[in-house]
């Protein structure tokens, strides 16, 4: 026997401002046919100006754990992807863990920006085969409106808030790509490449900063690495992309997406795409569109998902799990 980490509940959350393209037009030189032709985003979601990362990843831990039927005094671990904490310590997890009434176990944070909910699913599968662990509450959560721009219409148009979170369980398995859970994943960095997405400020230099994105670089690097994290973490199984029910990957741009699918072979109508309603939600992107295509009723139990995802650092990865 195998032990797996199975998906049991997903959930999202988000802000309730909605900004369409349109809002943009009075204060930059863009318009909503130029943000959609080149992004594929039509409006994302802001938080309100006392709504910090904690409360978005909060509501949406709870969404999961409605959903796999559990409280949170029954989760071991909460592992939070985030790239906008509400402070610099104690982490976003610990104040979750709070919320949710979790007063045994451990919380922490990952940073690896839009890739850190793939960085933190495969903690949290390390950590239940390992048997540190039996269940994970795993969330991608952000504010990333608190880092723009606001005269940068290359980068300001591009990102939403929001938050989206998972429930992984022990279970045992035949050690077989038939099983349900997680089975495998690819884990990548290089941090050669760091100048082309970041933030120009941080607690060492007493600031906040903003966003700094040299698009091409960074459209350049993502369909390439995308693909052959994907293709990696698919081989290890002896699978390929013919072997996929559901691409979900980060939902950063539509041509980034298409590009990839069209790398890995996989048809558009096996991918789940929300960066339309979105935006570029960062760490929280996969975990909102899980939950949103579970919804939908696109992603099915015994499903085949490949979720992937690249950011700043860079940083990126892909998992392979049986829905």
């Amino acid at each position: 026997m195998t032990r797996r980490a199975v998906v049991r509940g997903v959930g999202h959350y988000l802000p309730d401002r909605i900004v369409a393209n349109s809002e943009f037009e009075a204060s930059l030189d863009t318009t909503d046919e130029w943000i959609r032709s080149r992004s594929g985003i039509e409006r994302r979601h802001f938080a309100a100006e006392d709504q910090p990362t904690s409360d978005l990843a909060t509501r949406a831990a709870r969404a999961a754990l409605d959903n796999a039927g559990m409280t949170g005094d029954q989760i071991d671990a909460i592992i939070v992807a985030t790239s906008t904490p509400d402070l610099t310590f104690p982490s976003v997890a610990t104040m979750v863990q709070a919320e949710l009434g979790m007063t045994g176990g451990f919380a922490f944070d990952v940073q690896a920006v839009c890739a850190g909910f793939v960085f933190g699913l495969a903690n949290a599968n390390a950590l239940i085969i390992s048997g540190q662990a039996e269940r994970v509450l795993v969330i991608g959560a952000e504010t990333f409106s608190r880092i723009m721009d606001w005269s940068d219409r290359g980068t300001c148009v591009l990102f939403g808030d929001g938050a989206g979170a998972l429930v992984l369980e022990a279970a045992e398995g035949d050690g077989s790509n038939s099983d349900r859970g997680i089975l495998a994943t690819d884990l990548n960095s290089d941090g050669r490449h760091r100048d082309i997405l970041y933030v120009d400020g941080g607690v060492s230099t007493q600031t906040t900063g903003h966003l700094r994105m040299q698009g091409k670089e960074v459209f350049r690097h993502a369909i390439e690495k995308l693909a052959a994290t994907a293709h990696t973490a698919l081989g290890k199984l002896g699978m390929t992309g013919a072997d996929v029910d559901w691409i979900v990957p980060h939902q950063a741009n539509i041509r980034i997406i298409q590009g990839t699918a069209k790398k890995m072979g996989v048809s558009m109508d096996h991918v789940v795409v929300t960066v339309q309603d979105h935006g570029n939600t960062s760490a929280a992107s996969i975990p909102l569109a899980l939950s949103v295509g579970v919804a939908n009723g696109q992603i099915k139990q015994g499903d085949v998902v490949v979720v992937e995802a690249i950011g700043g650092g860079l940083a990126w990865g892909s998992v392979v799990l049986r829905w």
